[in-house]
């Protein structure tokens, strides 16, 4: 018989469950199976830190991965952290941190960097409209 238990605030019954969630980071994602206390509509949900672990578990790792796709590409453009930091947004020593996985770009940036993946000839374009 499934586990069952009422939330604390609407009393609605939640079952012992898990259901997928999505992490992002950058232009990454991983969806994950979230262990927690569910209602049988959308609502809300209960959950632990122990149940919360797989979501940061894959956040940390995203944010990793992140961190090297952003230098991969930087490279790949033949860009300094300085130079990527002008054209893209934010400055070198935001550069060495995105690379470092210690602080995310912000949305305009992710979106810059996953163009200039895409059409590498538009660094020129970048270059002179920020010289």
């Amino acid at each position: 018989m499934a586990q069952t238990r009422n939330h604390p605030d609407t009393g609605k019954l939640l079952r012992r469950d898990a259901r997928a969630q999505t992490v992002c980071v950058g232009s990454l994602s991983r969806d994950v199976d979230v262990h927690g206390w569910y209602p049988e509509d959308d609502s809300d949900s209960v959950h632990s830190g122990e149940d919360l672990q797989a979501v940061e578990c894959a956040y940390r790792e995203l944010r990793m991965d992140y961190a090297a796709r952003i230098k991969a590409v930087r490279k790949k453009l033949g860009l300094t952290q300085e130079e990527a930091g002008r054209i893209i947004g934010g400055g070198r020593r935001a550069f060495q941190k995105y690379e470092r996985g210690t602080m995310q770009p912000s949305e305009a940036a992710v979106g810059l960097i996953e163009i200039l993946d895409r059409h590498p000839e538009e660094v020129t374009t970048l270059r002179n409209i920020r010289r």
